[in-house]
């Protein structure tokens, strides 16, 4: 074949900076969490959510000392949209009992739609202070419960039955979670979205 009727190998394109000036951070959180969803927490690196952004891992290092700092930052984004998910979901309902079976779906559905996430959230690989923001939103997440338990039970947030409730409450719907997550309700149930409202009503007249 003539060499003049070979094609030319296409030119090597530069990786796609998925970032703006100024918020490189936020851009490597994105690409963290859309590696959550693929995979196990263990296998996110900032030297491969650096390649995928585009800069050098020098660059990310600038944002995160070391993985666990990134790791913390996932976390903490976490809890704030399970804290977002939480309210939304509450917000629909005006009666208290109603809220807190709302807040309790809205809880077992993120898990559900962020395992990996979730995993990284609770799973103790991090220290809840492992960073201010962490310990800060992962608190604020936690309080929704409280305060919507203070809410129907007609007690004040720190009034110790609050806290025992509380405590009950998130056994329930993290439990639940994990279970789910782990394959352990194989057998029990069929339709999973039955069973999570079934539970959740059981808690309901159990509280």
């Amino acid at each position: 074949m003539s060499t003049s009727l070979r094609k030319k190998p296409a030119p090597r394109r530069k990786p796609s900076k998925t970032y703006h000036h100024g918020n490189l951070r936020e851009a490597l959180i994105a690409e963290g969490l859309a590696a959550l969803a693929a995979r196990d927490q263990a296998e996110v690196s900032l030297r491969e959510l650096a390649r995928r952004v585009g800069v050098s891992p020098n660059a990310a290092y600038r944002h995160f000392s070391d993985k666990e700092g990134l790791l913390a930052a996932l976390a903490a984004e976490g809890f704030r949209r399970l804290a977002s998910a939480g309210a939304s979901a509450a917000a629909q309902c005006s009666d208290p009992s109603a809220a807190l079976n709302l807040y309790g779906r809205a809880y077992v559905d993120f898990a559900l739609d962020n395992p990996g996430l979730f995993r990284l959230m609770f799973g103790g690989s991090i220290s809840r202070n492992a960073s201010d923001e962490l310990a800060r939103e992962s608190a604020k997440a936690l309080e929704q419960l409280r305060l919507g338990i203070a809410l129907e039970e007609g007690l004040p947030p720190d009034d110790p039955r609050v806290g025992i409730a509380t405590v009950y409450a998130w056994s329930v719907v993290h439990g639940l979670a994990h279970l789910i997550l782990d394959g352990q309700i194989d057998g029990f149930a069929t339709d999973t979205g039955r069973l999570i409202e079934a539970i959740l009503a059981i808690s309901s007249s159990a509280g």
